[in-house]
């Protein structure tokens, strides 16, 4: 998982956004990567309503190797 709180870098823009999952509050946002389409959908489905820092335990259990 990445969080920027400043200007998002060019190799993250470069990163096809069917892989990136991305969270925003006030003060960060944050930017999920996949490996799949299908593992980004998965997360979204499944983390619909989360706030930042349960979204961020769940990526940490099933997607971060």
């Amino acid at each position: 998982m990445i969080c920027i709180k400043a200007e998002v870098p060019m190799e993250i823009c470069e990163i096809d956004d069917e892989i990136k999952a991305i969270y925003h509050s006030e003060d960060t946002f944050c930017i999920w990567i996949f490996k799949t389409r299908t593992d980004r959908n998965r997360f979204m489905n499944e983390t619909i309503g989360m706030i930042k820092d349960k979204r961020e335990k769940y990526f940490e259990s099933f997607y971060e190797d």
